[in-house]
């Protein structure tokens, strides 16, 4: 009896803590959309929450399991879809008519998806309250928008503040009102030119549960993107140099207090945003950034949020570092069968991202050939495919005599992981799946004299070694 108690009280908790997202449209039958939720306000790393899995008939039912508001969000066909999930209520979502990208959208690694915020039937949730809210704030912009940014109107600046503060009612009014402020400071930081200083007291406002919200994430890295640099130029660019090198934690919540007014959590925040941007800004030692992130002030935080986002930010800086460990790639190839990028023995690996569908990609892809004939020898080729159409792929891999395993990427599983944002991409791991180079360049690109450089230099030293 206490173990069926025992099961019943789980399954009540887990209830207890789950939103029901239902809703039909016959246009997206057949079809998944996958919902993410950022994992901290640094990184924007993505993390799994939802899958809607829609029949034939159009209809769809999944569970989320969440204990608080959380920001989820999806790009589906030309869309970025944003949506606040409620705990504990059913939300049945109206989804916009779909509309899938164009070929030339589908190439292009700049393309820019609508955004819009996923209207509920019921229409009084609080993600049709923000909705609302943004699109009289866009309206309102567009409206007074010579007056604001070119003129900085104060009065222009007063109206739309006066109309934007008006209620919006919401079950969740601390959510609703930290988004207006922050989106209302966003357009006066903007208009005015603000420093980071006059905008802080907005930021400070919201609780680490608002960090990954898109209010605060916007205003806070137009904020303090790139900081470190920007400081770094003034007269005191020494003193941040031997701050980083030394990390020396007190100078820099001392310069972010005397600066910007902020101290507690969010001047953490602000610090580990500023290693991170400087870390990718070639202005500072990334050995000092990684140690610096690494340190207990971190590590040892007694703050989870903190903890964590630091944990991310270093995960995310070594991620496909020269030395680190790739992500295993086991894919099925396009016969169907299995093959995974670390069942090769001595050699080097050679992996290529690559879409079939653009020219540029094919004529990467036949100058594999000439690769292959130099360094057989010393080095395995793997081609990782983004999913087209797989009678057409094969078609050219074979006629081409492209070398190499050829891998279909179905899912996009290892495009996400390895964070390609365009093609090709190409990276050299050792035989133990370490990264070689911190850039691989593609075939064409000179790859044969980067990788025949480097395999001199690995054979003669291996002989010296020997010898």
């Amino acid at each position: 009896m206490r173990i069926i108690f025992l099961f019943f009280l789980f399954v009540n908790v887990y209830q207890g803590f789950s939103t029901e997202i239902v809703g039909q449209n016959k246009e997206y039958a057949g079809k998944k959309i996958r919902f993410f939720k950022y994992t901290d306000p640094v990184t924007l790393d993505k993390e799994h929450v939802f899958t809607l899995e829609i029949d034939q008939a159009g209809k769809f039912k999944a569970n989320a399991a969440v204990d608080q508001v959380t920001y989820v969000f999806s790009e589906f066909g030309i869309y970025r879809g944003n949506l606040f999930l409620e705990p504990n209520v059913t939300m049945e979502l109206l989804l916009p008519p779909l509309r899938e990208k164009s070929f030339a959208e589908q190439k292009n690694p700049y393309f820019s998806p609508i955004e819009f915020w996923i209207a509920t039937r019921d229409g009084n949730r609080l993600n049709d309250k923000i909705s609302a809210f943004d699109d009289q704030l866009n309206m309102l912009t567009d409206k007074y928008f010579n007056r604001l940014y070119f003129q900085q109107s104060k009065s222009a600046f007063d109206s739309v503040k006066i109309i934007l503060e008006r209620k919006y009612e919401s079950n969740h009014p601390n959510i609703m009102a930290n988004h207006k402020s922050l989106r209302i400071k966003a357009i006066e930081a903007d208009a005015f030119r603000l420093p980071a200083g006059k905008i802080a007291s907005s930021l400070l406002e919201t609780a680490p549960q608002g960090w990954n919200y898109p209010a605060f994430i916007q205003l806070f890295d137009k904020t303090f993107s790139g900081k470190l640099s920007f400081e770094a130029q003034s007269t005191k660019g020494n003193d941040f140099h031997k701050a980083i090198a030394g990390v020396d934690t007190k100078y820099f919540t001392s310069f972010i207090q005397s600066n910007y007014g902020i101290t507690g959590k969010l001047s953490d925040l602000v610090l580990i945003k500023m290693l991170h941007d400087g870390f990718y800004s070639g202005n500072f030692s990334q050995e000092n950034i990684l140690k610096f992130l690494n340190n207990r002030y971190f590590t040892a935080s007694q703050d989870h949020a903190i903890r964590t986002i630091a944990e991310n930010v270093v995960r995310k800086l070594m991620h496909l570092r020269v030395g680190s460990k790739a992500p295993v790639i086991c894919l099925k190839n396009i016969d169907g069968n299995k093959a995974c990028t670390n069942e090769s023995g001595d050699k080097f690996k050679y992996i290529m991202f690559a879409d079939t569908e653009m020219i540029v990609v094919k004529e990467q892809l036949k100058y594999l050939t000439k690769i292959h004939e130099l360094f057989n020898k010393h080095l395995e080729i793997y081609v990782v495919l983004l999913k087209t159409d797989l009678i057409e792929m094969k078609r050219f891999l074979v006629e081409e005599k492209i070398p190499g395993i050829h891998l279909v990427d179905g899912e996009n599983e290892f495009i996400e992981k390895y964070r390609v944002k365009s093609f090709p991409a190409s990276y050299l791991l050792n035989s133990n799946h370490e990264v070689v180079f911190q850039e691989t360049k593609a075939p064409l690109d000179g790859f044969e004299q980067q990788f025949g450089t480097f395999l001199r230099q690995y054979l003669f030293q291996q002989q010296r070694n020997q010898g």
